[in-house]
């Protein structure tokens, strides 16, 4: 008996090392993010079935396990309790003989509306698009339709409905990405679905049967391409309650390529009528696409929750990540908020978040002219907090841009900043590294704001190959990536003809994801 529980302990040290020596190597992989999610190999991309139930936060995903390059997708699949640390699971959705798994959403349906569970261990539904390569190929119309899925094992196995599609195509060519919530003033489930150049609103009593109510969209907002991935839910901006409908377009991006866009508005449970029609930038960067939000998070949370695909399809094929290819940002709270005579959404990193932080080190007020260097010998992940004085001054010329600057002994450099005359925030990474025959890629990349107010803040996330920029409190968003040929060594304030204040300064570590507490 003795022999047996040594032999068993022995395969438990054996295999704790396993992971301990996978996770080693995970960190070691040069542009493997440290605080941003990841599939261990192969292909991601959109976010996929985000619901919350029993304390977990599910993350499903577009995955393709054969390849670094895009391919018949599946639902990937990864859990976390903190939406910081995630645990990686087996595929959730294979394809079958109606298609591949395209993007789609789920919830809990606590009520068992569609029967596919019980009243005392209700289901987790996923609503998801079917493609079907052969009948694309046959030169249908009709080869893109809407399928279910649920699991009743807290979403750990799950079988696919037996009359799928519940929703067959009307002779549409795009016609997917169904994003489901529960409607409380009607009772019934609502379903948002991207239709080519717009998007289209179903009801349901059940999550089986869906009755056209609506399309929204045509000739309103950015049609650069086709529209992808919506989501629509309510929000409060003060004592007001408004409607925020997401919708991704790839490509037609303010910097190019694929973005998503949003439009607040009022929805009385079949129609969204939108207030204005000025097109609106949920993240003005680069790489931040196809994000939606977490279904089922608890009203005592009270958090509107998001998270994107942390790439952009201009070269999403081609990053020269590794074993891997695709990231998400990290989760992030919502918020929407009335100001300058209309209603914005404000994007700030969830407060989890923090708990990566390691010690702090505090900046001192400085007068920036020219380049100065604040930390040198570093590793990132960090976390950056940074509040720049932009008084009129009479003792200095103000600068004409400024920011923070992130370079290497190969005198690649990746600059985060403002520009004053014209206005504009910045990410500029025509010299951080990866020398892609690509020309999407490199570039200076903006998002415009007109600064009003005295200090001008930048809360910054720096991964190992990544910047998110919330600035403004979080009004302006920037996520962009970089590859350097060697990690980043030092990190400078900079300020060109002219100069500028700091007036506050902090800078964390972050501790790695991959690292369990």
């Amino acid at each position: 008996m003795k022999k047996y529980l040594f032999i068993a302990v022995l395969a438990i040290l054996a295999s704790g090392c396993a992971k301990k020596q996978q996770t080693t190597e995970q960190n070691e992989e040069q542009y493997r993010p440290q605080v941003h999610f990841t599939p261990d190999s192969m292909w991601m991309n959109d976010p996929n079935g985000m619901v919350y139930y029993d304390g977990e936060y599910h993350l499903f995903y577009q995955y393709y396990p054969d390849s670094t390059i895009w391919g018949p997708m599946h639902w990937g699949h990864a859990i976390s309790t903190d939406l910081v640390h995630w645990d990686r699971m087996p595929v959730a959705l294979y394809p079958d003989s109606l298609g591949w798994i395209f993007s789609g959403s789920a919830v809990a349906d606590v009520a068992n509306t569609s029967g596919l569970g019980t009243s005392e261990n209700p289901p987790l539904v996923a609503i998801y698009t079917y493609h079907n390569p052969e009948l694309e190929r046959s030169g249908s119309d009709t080869f893109q339709y809407q399928g279910v899925a649920y699991s009743i094992d807290k979403g750990r196995s799950w079988t696919k409905y037996e009359h799928n599609p519940v929703l067959p195509n009307p002779g549409i060519r795009d016609f997917r990405d169904p994003k489901v919530f529960w409607h409380e003033a009607s009772e019934s489930w609502m379903m948002i679905l991207a239709v080519q150049n717009h998007v289209s609103i179903y009801s349901s009593p059940n999550l089986i049967d869906w009755t056209f109510e609506s399309d929204f969209g045509e000739g309103i907002g950015a049609h650069g391409g086709v529209w992808e991935c919506p989501d629509l839910f309510p929000m409060q901006a003060g004592d007001t309650t408004k409607w925020v409908m997401l919708v991704s377009i790839n490509p037609g991006g303010p910097n190019g390529g694929s973005a998503t866009q949003y439009f607040v508005g009022d929805f009385d449970g079949h129609v969204f009528t939108p207030e204005g029609i000025k097109t609106k930038w949920v993240d003005y960067g680069k790489d931040n696409y196809a994000g939606v939000t977490w279904s089922n998070v608890p009203g005592e949370d009270g958090r509107r929750l998001f998270m994107g695909w942390l790439n952009n399809w201009q070269y999403a094929n081609q990053i020269p990540t590794g074993k891997w290819r695709g990231a998400m940002t990290v989760a992030r709270e919502l918020e929407l908020v009335e100001v300058y005579n209309d209603y914005l959404l404000v994007s700030k990193p969830v407060d989890e978040l923090q708990n990566l932080r390691g010690v702090e080190e505090q900046l001192n007020p400085e007068t920036i002219s020219g380049e100065m260097e604040i930390k040198k010998a570093f590793e990132l992940p960090l976390e950056i907090n940074l509040h720049f004085d932009t008084k009129n001054s009479s003792t200095i010329t103000f600068a004409e841009r400024f920011g923070i600057a992130l370079s290497n002994e190969n005198n690649e450099k990746l600059l985060i900043g403002y520009d004053n005359l014209n206005k504009l925030f910045f990410i500029d990474r025509t010299n951080a590294g990866w020398d892609s025959l690509n020309k999407d890629f490199a570039g200076i990349h903006y998002a415009p704001y007109i600064n009003n107010d005295p200090i001008l803040d930048m809360h910054l996330i720096i991964d190992r190959a990544s910047v998110e920029l919330f600035a403004k409190g979080g009004l302006v968003v920037m996520t962009e990536q970089f590859f350097p040929t060697q990690p980043f060594t030092s990190i400078s304030l900079f300020s060109e003809h002219g100069e500028v204040s700091l007036s506050e300064g902090k800078i964390w570590p972050l501790g790695s994801i991959w690292n369990k507490k």
